[in-house]
């Protein structure tokens, strides 16, 4: 009896480290990613406003449909990128992702305490190279540093009623990514 309850034990043990194994390598396995889907439709350095989401088609899953989206998809290999996001009336939010999706910086309205998020996007080796200048401080010029060379820009913009959707869209469309 002891020595069914050990293969059972063992069996047991094995899968779960067979099924938790599984389950860390998928995501880096997959070819249908989020920057993948979004690569056919957004060019490199640019915003571009998705779709709006709807239950047949969405460009990303999950997407929700009081919100307007624009993405950019980075490469910081030839130069930093100057990002420039207006803020909408509702809510606006800002967040970075590398190139497999693990998100590494959020930004928002609030927290920009401004008309329009403004920063500089750039790996490290970029920003060593910049010169030190004394008369600029932090507050008056935002540097974010990527974990890696390409990513994602995601722009949320919330539109507080349906109606309102078409003005939300085109204040994000005044959004700029681009090289410095």
């Amino acid at each position: 009896m002891i020595r069914w309850l050990l293969w059972l034990l063992a069996g047991l043990l094995l899968g779960g480290v067979v099924h938790l194994a599984s389950i860390l390598v998928l995501p880096h396995t997959a070819i249908q990613d989020a920057y993948s889907r979004l690569s056919a439709v957004t060019p490199v350095n640019s915003f571009t406003i998705l779709p709006e989401a709807s239950p047949a088609a969405a460009a990303v899953p999950f997407m929700d449909p009081a919100f307007a989206v624009a993405v950019c998809r980075f490469d910081l290999s030839a130069a930093p990128i100057n990002l420039s996001v207006p803020v909408s009336a509702a809510y606006t939010s800002v967040t970075f992702y590398t190139r497999r999706g693990v998100a590494f910086y959020a930004l928002n309205d609030r927290a920009a305490g401004r008309r329009t998020i403004e920063l500089d996007l750039m790996t490290s080796q970029q920003r060593e190279a910049l010169p030190n200048e004394e008369d600029i401080t932090a507050a008056d010029r935002l540097i974010i540093e990527a974990p890696t060379a390409t990513g994602m820009i995601v722009t949320r913009a919330l539109s507080p009623e349906p109606g309102q959707m078409e003005r939300t869209r085109a204040a994000l469309s005044a959004a700029r990514c681009q090289p410095q």
